[in-house]
């Protein structure tokens, strides 16, 4: 029994860990664009303090309380967009994701995978992969936390998010 709760615990601390690198070698690659914001920049950036009157701010400053983790990668660099596919395929079976939406538009395929959390719409872990059509870039996004799926359009308008706009609509088709 006591070998069965190490394994059980070394497996959980190791798709920890995984989560946190997966998507690491991208960053600092030349022909990548990277954002990662880390759980203390989202603590100092809800101590700002805002406009009682506005309430999408409040929205804004109220979601990313809840947030622990963001990466978007981009790239129109064929070779890296391949590796960036593999990469988000591979992660998806491992980490136990569920596709939420996926969305095929002028040769652009959009995949949205979510890490279900207590409720219909509440959402540990948010995995966006976004395939370039000729001319655009390829984006790879990463969210954790604990978070509302409604609550992404605020994010993807104040922070200005690449792929934001499928992201609207993933948070619009789950209500």
């Amino acid at each position: 029994m006591k070998n069965f709760i190490i394994t059980l615990v070394f497996a959980f601390v190791t798709t920890t860990f995984y989560a946190q690198g997966a998507f690491d070698k991208f960053d600092g690659q030349d022909d990548v664009t990277s954002v990662i914001v880390n759980k203390k920049m989202f603590d100092l950036m809800s101590k700002v303090k805002v406009d009682a009157s506005d309430k999408e701010t409040q929205q804004y400053i109220a979601l990313i309380k809840k947030l622990d983790y963001l990466k978007v990668f981009t790239t129109k660099n064929p070779k890296i967009e391949a590796d960036m596919k593999a990469t988000a395929d591979k992660y998806v079976k491992t980490a136990g994701l569920e596709e939420l939406m996926r969305v095929n538009d002028s040769g652009k395929n959009v995949r949205i995978m979510v890490k279900s959390g207590a409720t219909d719409t509440q959402i540990k872990e948010l995995l966006m992969y976004v395939d370039g059509a000729k001319n655009d870039e390829t984006v790879l996004l990463s969210l954790t936390g604990n978070f509302d799926l409604n609550e992404i359009s605020v994010l993807t308008d104040k922070m200005q998010l690449p792929g934001g706009t499928d992201l609207k609509k993933a948070s619009k088709g789950k209500k």
